[in-house]
């Protein structure tokens, strides 16, 4: 049975036997984060990532549950793990999943340990404790009780070019279809200073480029008054000594101000790249989502970002199959897409999620028809996307070079400021440097380009 909210019922822990650590992720960048600090804490106690072949003494499953599709991945998920463990090894689930269904998890069998969300900054700590006894552990504390956000500061990401930064969590404006505010609390921010500090941690690892990311971004500092919100952050970060090129996550369409746009549009160290939640392009469903803005409203938005910067991405959530979403509602939706200047879309189907309003709305949708509609919806996609990288070709941007596809010997893959994905011919060891790159086609999904130099 799934709950959304209680106190912690137990706070025994398990003992490290020996340092082999494997860390499963689902779902978000936050969750990705997360998983990132309880790497890092865990290697500094002495852990080791357990390569292919070799015994692992430790696996954390960090779950997601933004869906049922998401809960019933992490299902599966916690259940390999337990079937791989070797004898005396330990599973560990943590995550959203674990924290709006804490029974649910502790009930599948192998399953040692039970970690919410509240407690999930004390893992690395609570892992080093002994296990009493063979009943799984279940450290689950009512996240609506949490009004600060606990620093989980990570130094690197092991596989990864750029770094992250959760510098927000929690959100309160249920939607109808999302379970998140069950499963991350209210909103709560991390102080001005707290991510000075971190970014210039992250500048000193030699990141050139840190994305802000949390669970409801633009509420950052909300939660202090509103007197240090996400412009006021960037102004500081500015004023301040740091060398970073800024990338934001997803921003909700009212909460990307004016202010906002002309920053983003004057600062070359901010990347001009916006992901906005559409979701439905019906008034009708918006209203039944609980969303609290127009189709008219977020096409001006699109409008007055393209106007200032003609060749920003932006990125758009799209919704397929939600609840009473007749033939017209999707027709809506789609024309709303089609006619906007959107460089990419991000399509989910409507899955009804246990515990929300949504899942008991009249009107559900057949699999087959929620699928046949999002499967129109990414294919708008993809043509947004081309038309996009087209526009792109002849000019020039500054890419982070990431990684090396090994099917193309000679090439590094990297991401331009405004989102681009490229491919450019580069020399081995110029991984994680920012340069200069000119577009001259497209290929495959990918931008093809020439280096011109450093950036």
């Amino acid at each position: 049975m799934c709950r959304f909210s209680g106190k912690t019922r137990d706070r025994r822990s398990m003992v490290r036997e020996t340092p082999g650590l494997r860390i499963i992720t689902l779902g978000c960048k936050v969750n990705q984060y997360e998983s990132a600090y309880m790497r890092s804490a865990l290697m500094e106690q002495g852990w080791v990532e357990a390569k292919k072949g070799m015994e692992c003494q430790l696996t954390i499953v960090n779950t997601c549950t933004v869906t049922q599709r998401a809960a019933h991945q992490s299902r599966q998920a916690i259940s390999k793990a337990v079937r791989e463990k070797p004898a005396g090894g330990k599973v560990v689930v943590t995550g959203c999943y674990a924290q709006v269904c804490p029974e649910e998890v502790a009930s599948i069998a192998g399953v040692d340990m039970v970690v919410g969300n509240r407690e999930k900054a004390r893992l690395p700590e609570i892992v080093s404790e002994p296990l009493k006894d063979r009943a799984p552990v279940v450290l689950v504390g009512d996240i609506q009780d949490q009004v600060n956000m606990e620093p989980m500061p990570v130094r690197r990401f092991f596989d990864r070019s750029r770094a992250f930064l959760k510098i927000q969590d929690g959100c309160d404006s249920f939607c109808t279809y999302c379970i998140v505010p069950y499963a991350r609390g209210r909103p709560r921010s991390l102080t001005p200073k707290e991510v000075l500090a971190m970014l210039g941690t992250l500048q000193e690892e030699g990141y050139g480029e840190v994305v802000l990311t949390g669970i409801h971004l633009g509420k950052y500092g909300w939660d202090k008054g509103g007197a240090h919100g996400l412009l006021q952050l960037l102004k500081l970060i500015k004023t301040s000594d740091l060398r970073l090129r800024i990338r934001l996550s997803s921003l909700e369409p009212g909460e990307i101000t004016e202010g906002l746009i002309e920053m983003v549009a004057g600062e070359d160290w901010l990347c001009p790249h916006f992901h906005i939640p559409l979701q439905s392009g019906d008034p009708g469903v918006l209203q039944r989502m609980g969303r609290h803005y127009s189709p008219e409203e977020f096409a001006a938005l699109v409008v007055r970002i393209r106007e200032k910067m003609p060749l920003a991405a932006i990125g758009v959530d799209v919704m397929a199959g939600f609840p009473g979403e007749d033939e017209q509602a999707f027709s809506n939706t789609r024309s709303l897409v089609e006619a906007l200047p959107i460089s990419y879309l991000h399509v989910f189907p409507f899955s009804p999620r246990r515990g929300t309003k949504a899942s008991r709305l009249p009107g559900q949708l057949s699999p087959q028809t929620i699928k046949e509609r999002a499967a129109q919806l990414r294919e708008l996609g993809l043509r947004k996307k081309r038309a996009f990288y087209e526009s792109a070709v002849g000019h020039t941007f500054v890419a982070l070079t990431e990684t090396r596809p090994p099917e193309r010997p000679g090439f590094m893959r990297g991401f331009t400021e405004n989102y681009l994905d490229a491919l450019f011919p580069l020399e081995k060891g110029r991984e994680g440097q920012i340069l200069k790159i000119r577009i001259e086609g497209v290929e495959d999904g990918m931008a093809l380009a020439q280096v011109l130099r450093s950036g």
